[in-house]
């Protein structure tokens, strides 16, 4: 009964580490698409006042409110966008870290208007600013997860059979798993619970094989 309970308990991982930073790059995707269309209409964004008065100060008065949340308006989506549709994710972490100032500027800029609640208690514009930190934490998980080929992976698993794992793979049992998983990603998950492996050790040794067979074939050409 627990080795299926550890088995159940490691597709739901797996499917975890396969799919939640997607999950997350999607969800991010349609707040910041929702709210950035929100500010192309007049008095109906809720953070249009504090937006207004943080560029005001960012820019030192030199651009106008409505031109500056027009523009704003036009980063939110198109960071929306970006990650909506999981591409030109260069650029949307980029425009990520742009936003992000943009986001906590207020925090440094106007901490009296944000904290003028009751006992300093932050006010409900305080608290819009202060639940922004969340979308900081996750632009960072989506950048980690997303770019230059950043990926999440798993470590050591308990196993689900107590015997394994006890024996040493050989090396061509280790190079037949690599075939196996890049013949399709999608049994990586299955065949590391099956041979007790941990994801992060199936990739180093398919980083490996790759080196090793490049080198081979570089030595290989320069013999003929």
């Amino acid at each position: 009964m627990y080795q299926r309970f550890l088995h159940v308990e490691n597709l739901i991982h797996h499917q975890l580490v396969q799919h939640s930073i997607a999950a997350l790059r999607i969800a991010v995707g349609a707040v910041f698409l929702g709210f950035g269309a929100l500010k192309f209409f007049p008095d109906v964004s809720p953070a249009q006042n504090l937006t207004e008065a943080t560029t005001d100060i960012m820019f030192f008065g030199l651009v106008p409110g409505d031109v500056a949340i027009l523009l704003i308006a036009t980063l939110e989506c198109l960071i929306g966008v970006c990650l909506l549709a999981g591409r030109w994710m260069r650029l949307a972490i980029w425009l990520l870290a742009i936003e992000f100032v943009g986001i906590l500027a207020p925090l440094v800029l106007l901490t009296g208007r944000l904290f003028a609640g009751p006992y300093n208690a932050p006010t409900l514009e305080g608290q819009y600013v202060l639940k922004d930190v969340i979308l900081v934490t996750a632009g960072l998980v989506i950048a980690a997860g997303t770019f230059r080929g950043g990926r999440m992976v798993r470590d050591h698993l308990p196993p689900t059979d107590p015997s394994a794992g006890d024996t040493p793979l050989e090396p061509d049992q280790k190079l037949q798993i690599i075939l196996e998983g890049m013949s399709d990603q999608s049994l990586v998950g299955e065949l590391c619970e099956r041979h007790q492996i941990s994801e992060a050790e199936f990739y180093e040794w398919r980083e490996t094989s790759l080196v090793g067979a490049t080198e081979a074939l570089a030595s290989s050409a320069s013999k003929s």
